[in-house]
Order: C-alpha cells, then sequence, then structure tokens
C-alpha cells in the first residue's frame, strides 16, 4: 500500500512537474495528521517519506514510564517489555514504535488519499498560475475544442485557455479541431483554479506578431512606438529605428511586402498601415492622416487637441470608412482631430462631368431635377453650392449638402 501510494504521487511529480520535496512535505503533512486522529492531538511521530524507493515509513514515538498518565505521550515499561524488542530499554527514554499502514483502519486511508488529491490539485492550479503568469503578453499554438456562443475554449498543453468574443477578431470563424494563435492576455485567480484568457484582437497580438516576422524589431534595432487597431478592420503601427541606416518602415514591410503579408494573413486580411513615429506632434499627425493631403494643421498641446484644414476631396480620406482612419490617428497620436472641410474652387477640376452619368450615384429623379433647373454638369452644381441648391424647392440644406459631397467623392475617384 506504501508503494502504491508513493508511485501515485510520484507520477504526477513527472507529469505536472511538482517538486519532489514539495510533495513530500504534504505527504508528510496528511500521515501526520492521520496519527493524531488515531493516537491524539500530543501525540510525537516521525514520517519518513522516500520519493526514489516509493515507501513511507511512521513512527510513533512514546515517553516510557512505569504507569501510564497520558496515553497519547507514554507508554508502560511493561507494555514495552510484552512487544518485544532487541534493545533493552528503561523508563525515561523513548519508545520509537513503527506504525503499519493498515492499522489505520479503511476510513483513515481513505481520508489521507482525499487529503492528499485535493493538496495536489491545489499544487496544480498554483503551477499553471504561475507558468501563464510568466508568459503574459506571449503568443501561444492551441487547439479549438470548444466553441461556445460567446467564447472560445483552446487546449494548450492539456489545459483550457478561454478566448472570451471580445478578444476574437470580428468576422472571423472558428471550427472545433482549428490550430490557433493568440496571445496570452490575462491570468486570474478563482475558487476553480486559474482562468487564462487568451486574445486574437489585443494590441500586444499584433506587437508579437511583428516581432516573429520581423527580426529588426525583436532584436530592439526598430522600436514600436505606438499601436492603434480596430480588429479585423484596420490597425497603424508608428515604428521608429534605432539605426540610421535602416528604413523602419521598409523593414516592417519587407520585400515586396512580404513580411507585412504573412501578419496581414494571421489578422484575417486587416489592413495595416506602418508610419515612421515622429516626437514632431505636426508631423506625427500627418503621418498619421496619410495618404490624404492636408493644407494645415494647428494643435493645442495643453488640451491635445488638433484642427487639421483639408480640401474636401480630402476629407472622405481622412475620415476613412466608417470613420475608421481618423478614430485610429486620434489612437495612435492621443489627439482628439477635427476635420475643417475647405472647399475646392470648381476652376481647379481639369474634367467635368454631365449629369446624365451620374444617375446611379445621385438618382434620375435628383438627376432630372438638377437638370430642369440648369445645371447639367457636376462642376456647375458644386460652383453653385449648397445655398443656392437649397432654392429647389424639392431640396432642403442636408440633401444639397449630400448632392455635394456625392459630386466630390466622383472627382475624388477620378483623380
Amino acid at each position: 500500500m506504501n508503494s502504491a501510494i508513493v508511485e501515485s504521487f510520484a507520477q504526477m511529480v513527472r507529469e505536472k512537474s511538482v517538486d519532489k520535496d514539495v510533495l513530500a512535505d504534504i505527504i508528510e503533512e496528511i500521515f501526520g495528521l492521520l496519527v493524531k486522529k488515531k493516537y491524539g492531538a500530543e501525540a510525537q511521530y516521525d514520517i519518513v517519506v522516500n520519493m526514489d524507493k516509493g515507501d513511507i515509513e511512521i513512527f510513533l514515538i512514546r515517553d516510557i514510564v512505569e504507569e501510564v498518565e497520558d496515553p497519547e505521550t507514554e507508554i508502560s515499561i511493561k507494555e514495552v517489555n510484552e512487544k518485544g524488542n532487541d534493545e533493552e530499554l528503561e523508563v525515561g527514554e523513548e519508545y520509537v514504535e513503527k506504525i503499519e499502514m493498515a492499522s489505520f483502519g479503511r476510513r483513515l486511508i481513505n481520508l489521507a488519499r482525499q487529503s492528499l488529491n485535493q493538496k495536489i490539485k491545489e499544487i496544480e492550479k498554483e503551477i499553471i498560475y504561475k507558468e501563464y503568469s510568466e508568459m503574459l503578453g506571449e503568443i501561444i499554438v492551441g487547439d479549438i475544442y470548444q466553441v461556445r456562443r460567446n467564447d472560445l475554449l483552446v487546449n494548450h498543453n492539456k489545459n483550457e485557455l478561454l478566448m472570451p468574443r471580445t478578444e476574437q477578431i470580428p468576422r472571423e470563424r472558428y471550427r472545433k479541431g482549428d490550430t490557433i494563435r493568440a496571445a496570452i492576455k490575462d491570468v486570474q485567480k478563482t475558487p476553480n483554479g486559474p482562468v487564462i484568457i487568451v486574445s486574437r484582437a489585443d494590441n500586444i497580438f499584433l506587437r508579437r506578431l511583428f516581432e516573429i516576422e520581423i527580426p529588426e524589431i525583436y532584436d530592439g534595432v526598430i522600436e514600436i512606438k505606438g499601436i492603434a487597431r480596430e480588429p479585423g478592420e484596420r490597425a497603424k503601427v508608428a515604428v521608429e529605428s534605432q539605426d540610421t541606416r535602416i528604413d523602419a518602415v521598409g523593414a516592417c514591410v519587407g520585400m515586396k511586402g512580404v513580411r507585412i503579408h504573412a501578419i496581414v494573413r494571421e489578422l484575417n486580411n486587416e489592413n495595416i498601415d506602418v508610419i515612421n513615429f515622429s516626437d514632431d506632434p505636426v508631423v506625427y499627425i500627418q503621418r498619421a492622416l496619410a495618404p490624404a493631403k492636408l493644407k494645415q494643421i494647428e494643435i493645442d498641446e495643453d488640451e491635445k487637441t488638433c484642427n487639421v484644414y483639408a480640401d474636401s476631396d480630402q476629407v472622405s480620406l481622412i475620415v476613412g470608412r466608417n470613420g475608421v482612419n481618423i478614430r485610429l490617428a486620434m489612437k495612435l497620436t492621443g489627439y482628439e482631430i477635427e476635420v475643417i472641410r475647405e472647399e475646392k474652387p470648381f476652376e481647379e477640376y481639369e474634367e467635368d462631368i454631365e449629369l446624365v452619368d451620374l444617375r446611379e450615384e445621385l438618382t434620375p429623379e435628383i438627376v432630372e431635377l438638377l437638370i430642369n433647373n440648369r445645371y447639367d454638369t457636376a462642376v456647375e452644381v458644386l460652383s453653385a453650392g449648397v445655398e443656392k441648391l437649397k432654392e429647389i424647392e424639392e431640396f432642403d440644406e442636408e440633401k444639397a449638402q449630400e448632392i455635394i459631397e456625392i459630386i466630390q467623392d466622383q472627382f475624388e475617384e477620378e483623380e
């Protein structure tokens, strides 16, 4: 029985990386409690655990007396002589008796097993917590073994990792059995054991991918100064080279874009803009809003606000689809950016567009109304402006502004 118990826990040492000495201490503690339950709270004992040999030895230590007053700590000389010993013992000496495991009875042995199992589980939880706490921010590769409504369960080295919906890339499809890469974002202690949160949506995942794909970043030659990201949609990464001979953006993009494309594929085709960092906020904001052409930038460094002036045909580039470009620029630079549109003089447009060619964009009804009011081309509408268009009975200010913006977008596409 002794060897079977020790072997079962020696196996845990091998599989769970539990320290041998720690496990031996736990076994000593548990069997010490058994001795006290059987022989009393004051009982003196010694427990020797040999993990290598697979053996547990329990010794009960009592004082030899003429007449026993405290049976928990004393034994009579008469009883000692009756037990028979190789050596002659006298009153006042200690009597050390080896206790057989079977003498504790089935109930106490089962209690010991349960206590040991509980202790081992606690140690396993602590080992897992410590292991993953030391891996915070690192990328792991695991297998999806359960897809639930709001989260994924990922198997990594036989441990369960959790990816909540908020840490998933939107519109990315996950299937049971798929191999997945993610960054360890958080490790939480709970009564049921550690909960390891992994993420593909957090900035740290993108940062680690850059380190993996771009040796100059891993080596510290190029530093990532900032990341702004809307997962699955678009990201902006500001980089700076510590070596003037190395182009930071070029190194990140790679020959024919091979490096950045590897990251884009991993992120479900998320668009990534890599820009050069600058200590000058005006230059930094300008780069963050590229490729839009800005006419003027006014900043308030104390309030962290910025007014950007641009021609009307550049506004859509600055803002981006659904406003994503300007939101990311604000996250990256830390400035609240307001765009001030400056209408482009119609004379600057090199080619005009017949309104009849814009029936799809404006709708046939609007085109007919404009032509009936002597507006035949796009430039004529732009030169009239919102105030003139409002004079048409069917158009209010909002509708007039919408027509102007649609036509401006058409000129922008032409360019």
